[in-house]
């Protein structure tokens, strides 16, 4: 049989039994949009958590402190040692000093940290609002970020609107006496709010580590980001460090853990958007089965006329084949419109109590085509049974059949 006849054959059902097919064919979408609803859900939550963290340097970095033992420092030889090892690119350190933030009289506690550039990259460090120190930045002596808790110190609930407001600050460091007093040291100018950090429930300002340094001896670090050369040698540095007595964390660990449990996730997601698949695929099997039935006189006709055995079984597997993508291409559409109708509102609902937009749904076009490919199959295989039964049929009793 020609394949455009199998083709022009197998569409037939469409004028011959048009409700039915397309019912048919929706009962599959049904079974297949919970899947890519399901499955859309997993997908979001998922982008939604791991788009907080930047890619690139950031997976290739290392953490660094102490673990609390006298015999470890985090100074300035700790980071020139760090990058002498042959598989580090960089490392680049973080002071931190309590102190009090001072904004339009009112005042709070805060940590004030002392940074370079390269550190905000290796750690991931965005912003929400405003912007990051970049290399040009490092002489910066005149700007600030801030994180969103500190914001809140003062009422504002918008991390726009305090970019470019001024602050001042006052450290807190231990008296030089050694007396174990808190000796305060005000730092007589007014900083410029350049950025607000995606850091939720720190009381953390940043300022250049130079600028830091005007105004406090730095002899211990808080932490070191190193820059490991490359994804393999980063369970070799990891482990080199551990040994030596640090404590160390890799976010590229955190990535891949969350990563196994998104996919985890999908799973279980999946297995109960596929009960409804199920569902419908014997829905489907039960309307082949039926065609068979109602078209057996018509079978024993094709077979008098010189259709062969494999001609009838290709007829039905592809009517079969058809409906089934049919039902996913219309299950895409059910789920992706659902899908994004509730992002819409969801968005919709953040916006109006000042939330951030999120996307809950999430639709991959590789998971799509994936769907697709899947509904053909799932098609295939609901008709080979009756295709089977239609093509071993003997052609006289199926003319004489009622």
């Amino acid at each position: 049989m020609r394949i455009q006849d199998l083709a022009q054959l197998s569409t037939r059902m469409f004028k011959t039994n048009p409700l039915r097919t397309w019912l048919t064919i929706l009962g599959m979408g049904v079974g297949t949009g919970a899947v890519v609803v399901l499955v859309g859900l997993g997908f979001g939550l998922q982008k939604i958590i791991l788009e907080q963290i930047v890619f690139g340097e950031t997976l290739l970095s290392l953490g660094v402190s102490t673990t609390g033992s006298q015999s470890l420092k985090l100074d300035i030889e700790t980071v020139e040692e760090f990058k002498n090892m042959p598989e580090v690119l960089d490392a680049s350190p973080l002071a931190r000093f309590p102190a009090l933030v001072t904004y339009k009289g009112l005042t709070g506690n805060v940590f004030i940290q002392g940074v370079e550039p390269p550190y905000l990259r290796y750690a991931g460090i965005t912003a929400s609002a405003g912007e990051v120190f970049t290399d040009v930045d490092a002489g910066d002596t005149n700007s600030v970020m801030l994180s969103p808790a500190t914001l809140k110190l003062f009422g504002i609930e918008d991390p726009e609107s305090f970019v470019g407001e001024k602050v001042s600050f006052r450290l807190l460091v231990p008296a030089t006496d050694g007396s174990g007093d808190i000796q305060e040291i005000p730092i007589e100018k007014e900083y410029t709010v350049r950025g607000i950090t995606k850091e939720e429930g720190v009381l953390n300002a940043m300022m250049m580590l130079p600028e830091l340094r005007n105004y406090v001896g730095i002899e211990e670090f808080e932490r070191i980001q190193v820059r490991v050369d490359s994804n393999e040698n980063l369970p070799l540095v990891e482990a080199k460090l551990i040994e030596s007595g640090y404590r160390v964390t890799a976010l590229s660990k955190t990535v891949e853990q969350a990563s196994k449990i998104f996919q985890g996730i999908q799973v279980v997601l999946a297995t109960f958007g596929g009960i409804a698949l199920i569902v419908s695929a014997i829905g489907m099997f039960n309307t082949m089965t039926v065609t068979l039935l109602e078209r057996t006189k018509e079978i024993g006709i094709m077979r008098t006329i010189g259709a062969s055995p494999s001609d009838v079984k290709n007829l039905f597997i592809s009517e079969s084949i058809v409906v089934g993508f049919l039902g996913g291409v219309s299950g895409i559409v059910m789920g992706v419109t659902i899908g994004l109708t509730v992002n819409f509102f969801l968005n919709l609902v953040a916006s109006q109590f000042g939330g951030q937009a999120v996307a809950l749904f999430s639709f991959p076009l590789a998971f799509l085509l994936f769907i697709m490919l899947f509904s053909a199959a799932v098609g295939y295989l609901t008709g080979v049974f009756p295709a089977k039964r239609a093509a071993t049929l003997n052609p006289l009793d199926a003319i004489r059949y009622e």
